[in-house]
């Protein structure tokens, strides 16, 4: 059995703070990151900037601290104000798209979450009406514009994922030549429909959502502690899809997940494959 392609959650968020250009050289310097995950959403003047909550203080603590020291919705702060903030009381601060680009090796690939477009309304998670998929993609367009030419220089592997349909229709009708991957929350089937009806090269069901796991039996992700009625990893590979599962935060899961044959997995970690016996 292949081992699974390992994606650096946030730049492997467990040993270094989170979508920093420190996190981003941390997983980079590993040999098994294959990949690294990064969230991205528009700063005031619509500088794509890499943070995941849309909020700066955070939207839920970590362990008791805010995301970083400012406060206030990211879209509506200022570019310099958040370029300082600092991210869970460390030096390290919140960088723009290009920065952290620009401080990683093209030899590690990127996925790119699009996270946010500068709106509270985001139709999260859902499989759209065809008029209400024209109405998202427009809210989404210009922030995707500004992300893919902040992209264009750089020759690595790029994957763009997002939890919103929106989003996706936006990037395939402004780069089609870049691979996309649908984020599944609490419906499978939905997110198989986004992924079908934009071709996606991959799909990215949370980690209870992987049929005759132990992790099936788990609350996760909007999904209860139920077997799912879909098996995700058949019916996306049958198709020629790729199955990225997220976020594995510890080596059990990280065994489990590999043991079922997922290509890849999201990790907060690095190194959580030393002790699978699927190897």
């Amino acid at each position: 059995m292949d081992s699974p392609a390992v994606i650096a959650h946030r730049g492997y968020a467990g040993v270094a703070p989170e979508n920093t250009i420190a996190a981003a050289e941390t997983a980079a310097a590993h040999d098994e990151t294959t990949m690294l995950e990064i969230d991205v959403q528009p700063a005031a003047c619509g500088t794509p900037v890499v943070i995941h909550d849309e909020r700066l203080e955070g939207t839920d603590t970590r362990d008791g601290r805010p995301l970083t020291d400012t406060t206030g919705l990211v879209w509506e702060t200022p570019l310099g104000e958040i370029q300082t903030a600092r991210v869970l009381g460390t030096d390290e601060t919140v960088p723009t798209l290009a920065q952290l680009l620009e401080a990683i090796p093209e030899t590690v690939g990127v996925n790119v979450e699009l996270k946010n477009p500068g709106t509270t309304d985001l139709r999260f998670g859902e499989s759209l009406s065809a008029d209400d998929r024209d109405d998202r993609r427009e809210v989404w367009t210009p922030f995707v514009e500004r992300v893919i030419d902040d992209c264009a220089t750089f020759d690595g592997e790029l994957l763009f994922s997002s939890f919103c349909e929106g989003a996706l229709a936006a990037l395939r009708e402004i780069a089609p030549r870049y691979a996309a991957a649908a984020l599944v929350w609490d419906d499978l089937e939905a997110g198989l429909e986004i992924a079908r009806r934009y071709d996606c090269e991959a799909i990215h069901p949370p980690r209870n959502a992987i049929s005759g796991t132990p992790l099936a039996d788990t609350e996760y992700a909007g999904f209860g502690a139920d077997e799912p009625k879909i098996d995700i990893l058949e019916e996306a590979h049958a198709e020629g899809r790729t199955v990225n599962v997220w976020t594995a935060t510890n080596w059990r899961q990280f065994e489990a997940l590999e043991s079922a044959g997922v290509d890849g997995i999201v990790a907060d970690y690095p190194e959580l494959g030393t002790y699978s016996s699927a190897r």
